[in-house]
């Protein structure tokens, strides 16, 4: 399983001769391509872990564009950061934006009983205004939760990213004591 993943996402990680190529970044290319935001190291793979989670959330369109030039000032992982961003993809972003409804009515206690009515009630509203007032409420309800959502997640997903490399880093050091205590009781 854990074979599998890693198979995947060096299928779809995209590379630096991939990035340089890119229309869109090639003005951007001597900030993004340096060589320490393509390293994977304990500080840049929970930021691009994050950014990338931030920015597929919240940026509807070109959001590997985005993760890539952010990922400079805050010295993220390239890669990471555009890997990440397929959070949103057309199988999950129905159901990120029916949470992000929710939380967002949830944390703003907007309901039926909280819809302003108009001042002069002598005037009947048709219904594509009721529906208009309705969509503009929504929306904003909406962005409000995907705003919550996206740095909910960004900040689990980088704490659950620097625990799971210090979990790791842990335990390639207790294979390679063991393999060192495993060579000293085999020499006599």
């Amino acid at each position: 399983m854990k074979r599998r993943f890693f198979n995947w996402a060096q299928r779809n990680m995209p590379t630096r001769e991939q990035m340089a190529g890119n229309r869109f970044i090639r003005p951007f290319a001597h900030r993004v391509l340096r060589s320490e935001l393509w390293r994977f190291t304990r500080r840049s793979v929970p930021r691009g872990v994050a950014l990338g989670l931030l920015v597929g959330i919240i940026v509807p369109f070109a959001q590997i564009l985005f993760a890539a030039l952010l990922s400079a000032p805050i010295k993220a992982n390239v890669p990471l950061a555009a890997l990440t961003t397929f959070i949103t993809n057309p199988f999950t972003t129905p159901a990120i934006w029916v949470a992000a409804y929710w939380v967002g009515g949830l944390l703003l206690r907007i309901d039926a009983a909280t819809i302003v009515a108009p001042v002069n009630t002598a005037i009947e509203r048709t219904d594509l205004q009721r529906a208009l007032e309705w969509l503009t409420g929504a929306t904003l309800v909406t962005a409000f939760g995907l705003v919550v959502i996206a740095v909910v997640s960004a900040s689990l997903s980088y704490l659950i990213s620097v625990w799971t490399w210090r979990w790791m880093t842990a335990r390639k050091w207790a294979r390679r004591r063991a393999r060192r205590a495993a060579l000293r009781a085999a020499t006599p």
